[in-house]
């Protein structure tokens, strides 16, 4: 079943890049469109979906602030159910501190690569977090976030999925046959998870998700 997803942006060609490059993996379905705070919660009202991808700051109805941290809180605090994806190009590491804080499943550049959102909306349907590294590199700039915490958000949603799996105690040649990946691949990203993570075998890594609740 293809996840299902709606879209909010102010800027109309965000929103036809973003709706091509998710279409395009094959097991996304874009389920609804809205260019501000407005219209995405009375589409949220009416159409079913899985995760919510919006952009942080949109211009709303004169008058009413409805985008920003509002926009997040509101989406957390009505459709607690949905995994939601920030897009956003601030850099205010209060913000995005304060977004983070309010439990959405991933915070993302707008410069990021096309191919990095579509992994990071994928593993969202999958309850895994993410973070873009550049918020994630302001952020530690700060001194606020654990060691730990940093080096696991680091994962790419790819190499989170692959120690999802093998924590799960699948094979590596099972979990490339599942994500339809290449089994070197797979091991590439495995090791290169477990370099990420400061560990040097399986036993380290299994450790290190017990105490750390990576997943």
């Amino acid at each position: 079943m293809k996840l299902r997803v709606v879209l909010a942006d102010d800027h109309p060609f965000v929103l036809l890049g973003v709706r091509s490059a998710l279409e395009a993996a094959g097991d996304i379905h874009v389920v609804g469109e809205a260019s501000g705070p407005s219209a995405l919660f009375c589409t949220l009202e009416k159409v079913p979906c899985d995760i919510v991808l919006t952009d942080l700051t949109m211009p709303g109805e004169p008058g009413a602030s409805q985008d920003g941290l509002t926009l997040v809180r509101r989406l957390r605090r009505d459709w607690p159910e949905l995994r939601t994806v920030v897009l956003t190009s601030i850099a205010n590491v209060a913000i995005l501190r304060a977004v983070m804080n309010t439990g959405v499943t991933a915070l993302i550049r707008k410069s990021e690569p096309m191919d990095e959102l579509v992994a990071a909306v994928r593993g969202a349907g999958n309850g895994l977090r993410y973070v873009s590294r550049s918020i994630l590199d302001e952020l530690a700039a700060t001194g606020t976030e654990r060691t730990e915490g940093m080096r696991a958000r680091r994962l790419s949603p790819r190499e989170s999925e692959v120690i999802r799996q093998f924590v799960r105690g699948r094979t590596i040649t099972e979990i490339a046959r599942t994500l339809e990946r290449d089994v070197r691949t797979v091991s590439r990203q495995k090791r290169d998870a477990m370099a990420k993570l400061g560990v040097s075998n399986d036993a380290g890594l299994f450790a290190f998700v017990r105490a750390h609740g990576l997943l």
